[in-house]
């Protein structure tokens, strides 16, 4: 039997195991559908679902041209990419997971990136909402908006180190620069709000769709106690970690990694925005993989500063 064999075969093994968890705990997996679906609803979607909107529309009407004179002389010496790229940073540090990896594929697909540029732009430029960090996490959880704040100073801070990090990977050489469209040129305003909200809609079901997944398979994981089940459960899906972390040093650690890593439910919400694109999903899964390090090790040497 081929390795490529093996794995599918330990693959479908592991989901008849899923399946069946399934089948005999029918009553509990509705129940925590219906939770992660009440997430959805009050929370997930009134978040996400404007800045999806506004994401689209904004770099379909050429806001990435319109910034990329100013800020190219940050992002290029930084991280060798023109200053349109800033777009995608900008709104992603705004609106959180997977707005940064949209608007970097549609600046490729627009031909305002190539796909090196695009690559490296994605290792850097999906991040966590801030309102997640300060209002949920900061104050919900350790009941300071101080808190909330330093952790996303860390989270921006480890966002712009695994940027540093990566403007050698790709394309050899110098950048590459590919003949940019003008403003002018692009859609009527009418044309390009239909466009984004119903590419916003699209965008959030399978957001949705893939919180409510990772949300119901986290829950056994959360049973575990201790400090591996909510490890566990914050590598999966981030939203599921806010009821089990600790208001300590350990649970300040483990909520900054967790924010940059995504966990598998937003790696799977990016694989989403980014097929058909072109553009390869393995630049964002190393990207948050060293964030989320980045961050763990921020946070662990300011624990005792913001938490004292």
């Amino acid at each position: 039997m081929c390795m490529r064999t093996r794995w599918r075969a330990l693959a479908c093994a592991g989901l008849c195991a899923v399946l069946a968890w399934f089948l005999a705990e029918a009553g509990e997996i509705r129940q925590r559908a219906a939770e992660a679906l009440a997430l959805c609803g009050c929370s997930v979607i009134p978040a996400l679902f404007p800045f999806l909107v506004l994401s689209i529309l904004l770099v379909s009407l050429g806001f990435g041209e319109l910034v990329s004179p100013y800020l190219a002389g940050l992002m290029t010496p930084l991280f060798r990419l023109p200053g349109c790229a800033s777009s995608a940073l900008l709104l992603g540090l705004a609106g959180g997971y997977p707005i940064g990896a949209q608007t970097a594929a549609r600046l490729y697909q627009e031909g305002a990136l190539t796909r090196g540029e695009a690559e490296r732009l994605l290792a850097f430029c999906n991040n966590s909402n801030p309102v997640f960090l300060i209002s949920v996490l900061g104050a919900g959880v350790f009941g300071s908006v101080r808190a909330g704040v330093w952790l996303w100073l860390i989270h921006i801070l480890a966002a712009l180190l695994t940027g540093l990090a990566f403007r050698r990977s790709g394309e050899s050489g110098p950048p590459q620069y590919v003949t940019r469209n003008s403003p002018s040129r692009g859609p009527s305003l009418f044309a390009a709000l239909v466009e984004a909200v119903r590419g916003g809609l699209t965008g959030m079901l399978s957001v949705c769709a893939f919180v409510i997944f990772f949300y119901v398979l986290a829950s056994p994981l959360a049973s575990l106690g201790g400090r591996l089940g909510p490890l566990l459960v914050g590598l999966t899906e981030l939203f599921s970690l806010t009821p089990l972390l600790p208001a300590d040093g350990f649970g300040f650690v483990l909520a900054a990694g967790c924010a940059g890593w995504g966990g598998l439910s937003v790696l799977c919400q990016t694989a989403a925005v980014l097929d058909g694109s072109g553009l390869r999903l393995r630049s964002c899964l190393a990207g948050k993989l060293l964030q989320g390090l980045l961050s763990a090790g921020l946070a662990l040497a300011l624990r005792g500063y913001v938490l004292g």
